[in-house]
């Protein structure tokens, strides 16, 4: 991805969801808060933008919509 717009854009993402695990732990996602409990963070910021980054080259460059049962 070498469009540094869109990685803003997924960092800033990122950053927000961190945070609301932070704050809203039973709406929250049970791997973020395990890695939250583990690492710090911006660690945990970096990991879920490499993540999401990844899943989304697949989806453009498959051009189907995203199905999260398949990603499992």
């Amino acid at each position: 991805m070498d469009d540094q717009y869109l990685r803003s854009l997924l960092v800033v993402g990122m950053r927000s969801l961190v945070g609301q695990t932070r704050t809203l732990r039973k709406r929250a996602s049970k791997w973020l808060t395990f890695l939250l409990e583990i690492k710090a963070a911006r660690v945990a910021t970096v990991v879920m933008f490499s993540k999401t980054a990844r899943i989304v080259c697949v989806v453009l460059t498959y051009n189907e919509p995203y199905s999260p049962s398949a990603a499992v």
